[in-house]
């Protein structure tokens, strides 16, 4: 009898830098809805794009490490670190490659209801969904009919946490004293 494949959750993003809500809302999919580990896929800086307020790949990478240390559904990953530049832009690319170097696995792609609506434009969509799962988790303002979803795609049930990585680094930028929106952990590293 065949094992079944750990299915694996990959949260992609620049987590810059990872907060609360991401957290709580990895937390959530892997109790509630099926998930048995979610890896944080670390994107690493695009050299084809300007970002200013984009923190050294490194240091987010280790603020998801921090974050996630004491859960043990969770996984860092530098993943697309280590991809043909500037192939890890394109998430077939990734998927496929992960696919191929942990084929133990089944993985979903986790993306938020705002990306859903664009999914059409993305690079190869009929090819992800034809061969990888997806899932979408609610975001404010965003509304996804559960309906119109092809077989691949599955709406999470999850709460409505509305913080972004914009104000957080805002209120750093100001000063604030918003240990609360991050793990302590993180919170004590940016102090420093």
């Amino acid at each position: 009898m065949e094992k079944s494949k750990i299915k694996t959750g990959i949260f992609g993003g620049s987590f810059n830098p990872i907060h609360i809500g991401h957290l709580a809302l990895a937390n959530y999919l892997c109790e509630y809805n099926g998930l048995d580990e979610i890896w944080f896929l670390v994107s690493p800086h695009n050299p084809l794009k300007q970002q200013t307020d984009l923190w050294d790949d490194n240091l987010r990478l280790e603020l998801v490490k921090l974050a996630i240390a004491d859960y043990p559904k969770f996984r860092a990953s530098d993943f697309e670190f280590h991809l043909p530049r500037p192939s890890y832009t394109y998430t077939i690319h990734t998927l496929d490659a992960l696919h191929k170097a942990y084929p133990n696995r089944e993985f979903t792609l986790i993306i938020g209801a705002d990306n859903w609506l664009l999914f059409p434009r993305w690079y190869k969509a009929k090819e992800i969904l034809k061969n990888h799962h997806v899932m979408i988790y609610p975001r404010p303002n965003f509304t996804i009919d559960p309906t119109t979803l092809p077989p691949s795609v599955q709406l999470a049930d999850t709460p409505l946490l509305e913080i972004s990585s914009t104000f957080i680094r805002q209120a750093l930028a100001e000063g604030r004293d918003i240990r609360y929106f991050l793990h302590p952990a993180v919170y004590e590293r940016l102090k420093k």
